[in-house]
């Protein structure tokens, strides 16, 4: 026969409200905010969605064109994320580890795109990469074109994803201790094997950390990409402005239908990044 301890005993027995008076204030206000802020308005979506039949809300979500979308839209901004995870590492590296003039203004242009309004970025872009444009125009002679094309989704989803591998990794970097590469160097190690084995696994985690937050960005943005696309069906026409289209055709239903497939697209992708994150954490600590 088993015992229950007194306290124990008098836990049980407290009402639930009385339980929730002890709640600490930041939980309640961290509670509270969260709710009103993401979990309604996605719960209102949902229900939004639901108004339609399910064989209706199917046609919806598995129609031609929006699976060209979910193409363009995943597909590009993996791609973005992706690059940005090698290039961006390297950026920071060379901002961590090395000195050279003007670092302070490089270092703080880096953070550009996040102050940078969407549509300036998209005009800028497609000004830039369009055939009369600075790199646009030594593109075209070799049958490499940019602007309002798929390739023109890349670059601004790439331009607006920087960022956050640069930010994400830079501080791990500078806090990484020099003397444990010096001393795989003292052992034999060249730099390329000290990069591999002592650099990289304690980094990867936060690459992966850098590079869903790029992904996140990217499958999002609509200003820069409406403007340096075509945004021609089947072409380069990405989800949300799949989206915008509906909504001036008054189909709130259908562009909520579309936006729930976006939605659960991105939380199982970003599910799995944070999977491979703890993955990555687990055998790093081994």
């Amino acid at each position: 026969m088993t015992t229950v301890s007194p306290s124990l005993e008098v836990e049980r027995k407290t009402p639930f409200w009385k339980k929730l008076g002890r709640v600490p204030w930041t939980w309640r206000i961290t509670i509270g905010y969260l709710t009103v802020m993401l979990f309604i308005p996605i719960i209102a979506m949902f229900l939004k969605a639901s108004t339609e039949p399910p064989a209706r809300f199917w046609a919806i979500a598995t129609s031609d064109i929006a699976l060209a979308t979910y193409n363009v839209t995943f597909v590009t901004a993996i791609f973005a994320a992706l690059l940005n995870g090698v290039f961006g590492t390297l950026i920071a590296w060379v901002l961590v580890r090395y000195d050279f003039p003007l670092k302070r203004l490089i270092d703080a242009t880096v953070d550009l795109p996040f102050a940078l309004p969407t549509s300036v970025a998209g005009l800028t872009l497609a000004t830039v990469y369009s055939d009369n444009g600075w790199i646009g125009s030594l593109l075209a002679p070799l049958g490499i074109k940019v602007a309002f094309t798929r390739t023109g989704v890349a670059v601004a989803m790439i331009f607006i994803s920087l960022p956050f591998i640069v930010r994400t990794v830079q501080p791990v970097l500078q806090e990484m201790e020099h003397e444990i590469e010096e001393a795989s160097w003292c052992l034999g190690a060249s730099q390329w094997q000290t990069f591999w084995k002592v650099i990289l696994p304690p980094l990867f985690p936060t690459i992966l950390t850098g590079v869903a937050l790029g992904f996140s960005r990217a499958v999002g943005e609509y200003g820069s990409t409406v403007i340096i696309s075509s945004n021609t069906p089947y072409q380069d026409l990405i989800a949300p402005v799949l989206i915008f289209q509906r909504l001036e055709q008054y189909d709130y239903s259908g562009a909520t239908v579309i936006g729930i497939v976006l939605l659960s697209i991105s939380l199982v992708l970003l599910l799995a990044i944070n999977f491979l994150q703890a993955w990555a954490r687990r055998y790093d600590s081994r």
